[in-house]
């Protein structure tokens, strides 16, 4: 595309934009999903993923440009589907009954939850020591209440929340519980590589979440229970992925090349991707999961569902300011002092 070319487009996304956020719009309204070269289509976006209208406000990256990005808020569900399940309730049940967690061999598929799989973890893992069941009942210790969840969805477990398969409710949520996203309207590619944080959004208004902390989860001799679709809950984040299973897919109708379906998109604009195209075949491509063709400009691949990543790196710039990607203690972390997480988008490391 020329440079003419190219800022007409620009400039006929961002009044489309600006035009939408000024009319009535719900969050159940429809928009035909049409495809761009770069930046966002909202109308891949699963209805109902938004709690208001998107919006186009001013905004600027962390390295400094001063941009326009798109405003989403979100209720911290996945729209169009209840989540769970995730903990199976006896060491007898199968798949249909427990959600997902990541292999032990850091890739491929998740593993399904099942009772048999909690009945053996200690020989899964190699340690005597876990035993995530009543050995009298079979019943699986969970956690069933909020107070529960709270405790053991956080990195410094008490003792009485160990030995947990952990799952969470979104009616723990605070009642006006919200997250709001900033992402530049057109991607501005950085001159240098960064670290993935929050990776983006999903077209179903969850968060694509970073890396989850296994070694910590692991060691407190809990389970962090996935459902099927590679996300659970926790009252920072709300439900949100670590993994990728094909729930938020959707391939763009005006299309035909066999390219990968769109999961959503990362905190810098790109599109990210699944992980193969129709003929099950992978792209080659650049230390961040990401490659460029002519249909889509540049944009990821997500990694596989037990990879614990989406991406390895952000290409473009991202925003940082108040009011950006969501932030909050991945996981069930504490917030800081103050009891509130920051809202900067990039959550404090947990060790």
């Amino acid at each position: 595309m020329t440079q003419s070319k190219a800022s007409v487009s620009i400039g006929l996304m961002v009044l489309s934009l600006t035009l939408l956020s000024g009319c009535e719009f719900s969050s159940g309204d429809k928009i035909e999903p049409t495809i761009k070269t770069t930046g966002i289509d909202l109308g891949m976006f699963t209805e109902g993923a938004f709690t208001q209208p998107p919006k186009i406000v001013e905004c600027e990256t962390a390295q400094g440009t001063v941009t326009t990005c798109y405003e989403f808020t979100t209720s911290g569900a996945p729209a169009g589907r209840e989540p769970g399940p995730f903990c199976p309730r006896n060491t007898t049940d199968g798949a249909e009954v427990g959600g997902a967690w990541f292999s032990k061999t850091g890739s491929g598929d998740l593993v399904d939850i099942t009772g048999e799989f909690i009945l053996k973890l200690g020989e899964y893992y190699g340690d005597e020591k876990w035993l995530v069941y009543d050995t009298k009942t079979n019943k699986v210790r969970y956690t069933a209440t909020k107070e529960a969840c709270l405790g053991a969805a956080r990195p410094d477990v008490a003792e009485q929340y160990k030995q947990n398969c952990i799952e969470c409710e979104l009616s723990y949520l605070d009642d006006d519980f919200s997250l709001t996203y900033l992402i530049p309207t057109t991607p501005i590619p950085a001159a240098q590589s960064s670290r993935v944080h929050t990776v983006g959004i999903a077209l179903d208004g969850a968060e694509l979440s970073g890396p989850a902390p296994v070694n910590a989860i692991l060691g407190s001799y809990t389970i962090a229970a996935f459902d099927d679709c590679g996300g659970h809950i926790n009252a920072h984040q709300g439900y949100h992925y670590h993994s990728t299973t094909g729930c938020t897919d959707k391939q763009a109708t005006t299309t035909s090349d066999g390219h990968a379906p769109l999961i959503g998109y990362a905190s810098d604009g790109y599109g990210i991707y699944a992980m193969r195209n129709s003929e099950g075949k992978e792209e080659s491509l650049d230390e961040c999961r990401g490659i460029t063709d002519d249909t889509r400009g540049y944009h990821y691949h997500a990694a596989s569902p037990s990879e614990n990543m989406f991406i390895g790196c952000m290409h473009g710039e991202t925003v940082i300011p108040a009011g950006g990607p969501a932030g909050g203690p991945p996981d069930g972390g504490r917030p800081p002092e103050g009891g509130k997480p920051p809202r900067d988008g990039h959550p404090p490391e947990r060790k």
